[in-house]
C-alpha cells in the first residue's frame, strides 16, 4: 500500500469480521465455568469477591479476572461491592437446581481443546500456545524464530492498516515532530502516522528478526525516508532518546500487569518534559463491566498470553502515578481506542 492509500479506508465497517476473531475463546471460557466450575451455582450461595474464588478454586488472579469481567459483560455475573455473585438469568439458567439449568447443554463441549487449555491457564497462570502452533515456549520467545516471526507479524500488520488508519485519524499530532512506535512490530502503525502527517519522522523498535521485516514492508510502501528501525529490545534494553511521542499500539494487552508498568515508566524515563505518550489498544471501560467484545478478546489474549485487555481505568491510575497528566480516552474503530497523556515537569 503506498502512504496515500493508508490514508483511505473501506466503503464497508469491518468490525464485525474482527469481532467473530477476536472473541473466538469466549464460549470455551462460560464452559470452562459452567461446566467444570459450576461457577454459578457456588456464587448463587456464598457471592465472593475475586481472592475468594481463586482461593476455592485453585485458580490464579489474572486469569479469574479475565473470565469474572467475561461473565460480567455478559450478563450472567454482577458485582456488589468487591463481591460477585449470579444475576437473575444465570441463577434460572446456569445454577444447579433450577428448573432451567442449561448446564447439562454444556456438557459436550467439556474436553474442548481450548476448553482445556484455558482451564489449565486458570489453574496454573502459563499462556497455552497461539492459536494451536506446536512451537518451544511462549509466542514471544517463537517471535525470535524468522518464519514464525514473520507469519505472526503477517497477521498483524493487515488488522492494523485498518486499525493504524482510524488511530491516526484520530490523532491531532500538532506540534510532534518524532515518533517512537515501541514494539512497534511490521511498523503499520509508524506508517500511518506518518502518511497522514507529513512533518513526522517516525521509528520502529523491536527485536530480531521483526526490525528486518519491519524494514521490508516499510520500504514496500514506501515510507523508509520518513520511517525508520531501530533494533532493540524493549524490556531489557534502554529506549532510545530524542523523541517527543512514544506510540504503543497493540502491546500492552500481551503482558501482565508488572510488565505493564515497566513499559510505562520506560516512556516516563525516556520523554522529554509534555512529551506524548499514545496508548492504542483494545479498553475495557471504566468499571471492567464491558463492552462484551473487548471482554471476550480478553479471553484469547489471556489463552495466548502473559497478559489481558486493561480498563481505561487501571491505565489511568498507573499514568498519573508515573507523572503524566492531561490523560484522555476516546474510542477510534473495531472496538480500540487511544490513550494519551502529556508527561509533567
Amino acid at each position: 500500500m503506498t502512504p496515500s492509500s493508508l490514508c483511505d479506508f473501506p466503503t464497508t465497517d469491518p468490525t464485525s469480521v474482527y469481532r467473530y476473531r477476536d472473541g473466538l475463546y469466549a464460549a470455551d471460557m462460560l464452559a470452562v465455568g459452567v461446566v467444570h466450575l459450576d461457577l454459578f451455582t457456588h456464587l448463587a450461595v456464598r457471592p465472593s469477591s475475586i481472592d475468594e474464588i481463586c482461593a476455592h478454586f485453585g485458580t490464579h488472579q489474572r486469569a479469574t479476572d479475565v473470565m469474572l469481567t467475561l461473565f460480567v459483560a455478559m450478563g450472567l455475573l454482577q458485582r456488589e461491592r468487591a463481591n460477585y455473585l449470579p444475576t437473575t438469568t444465570a441463577r434460572e439458567h446456569l445454577v444447579t437446581g433450577s428448573p432451567w439449568n442449561l448446564t447439562p447443554y454444556y456438557a459436550s463441549l467439556k474436553d474442548r481443546p481450548v476448553t482445556l487449555d484455558l482451564l489449565k491457564v486458570l489453574r496454573t497462570d502459563k499462556p497455552a500456545n497461539w492459536g494451536g502452533y506446536q512451537t518451544t515456549g511462549d509466542w514471544h520467545k517463537s517471535m525470535e524464530n524468522e518464519a514464525f516471526a514473520k507469519q505472526f507479524t503477517a497477521a498483524m500488520d493487515c488488522r492494523g492498516v485498518y486499525l493504524g488508519g482510524k488511530a491516526a485519524a484520530n490523532l491531532d499530532l500538532s506540534g510532534i515532530s518524532r515518533v517512537l512506535d515501541v514494539g512497534g512490530g511490521s511498523g503499520i502503525y509508524a506508517c500511518c502516522l506518518a502518511a497522514r502527517n507529513p512533518e513526522i519522522r517516525a521509528t520502529v523498535l523491536d527485536k530480531a528478526p521483526v526490525d528486518r521485516i519491519a524494514a521490508r514492508n516499510i520500504e514496500a510502501r514506501g515510507l523508509s525516508e520518513r520511517v525508520d528501525v531501530i533494533a532493540c529490545d524493549m524490556l531489557n534494553e534502554k529506549w532510545p532518546r530524542g523523541y517527543d511521542a512514544h506510540l504503543i499500539s497493540n502491546v500492552l494487552h500481551d503482558w501482565a500487569e508488572p510488565v505493564v508498568l515497566q513499559l510505562l515508566k520506560a516512556s516516563a524515563e525516556a520523554l522529554p518534559t509534555n512529551g506524548l505518550i499514545i496508548i492504542h489498544d483494545a479498553f475495557l471501560n471504566e468499571d471492567k463491566s464491558g463492552p462484551l467484545p473487548v471482554a471476550a478478546y480478553s479471553v484469547l489474549l489471556m489463552h495466548a498470553t502473559e497478559g489481558r485487555c486493561y480498563g481505561v481505568g487501571e491505565v489511568r491510575e498507573w499514568l498519573d502515578g508515573l507523572g503524566f497528566g492531561d490523560i484522555t480516552s476516546e474510542v477510534t474503530a473495531a472496538d480500540r481506542g487511544v490513550m494519551t497523556a502529556r508527561k509533567k515537569a
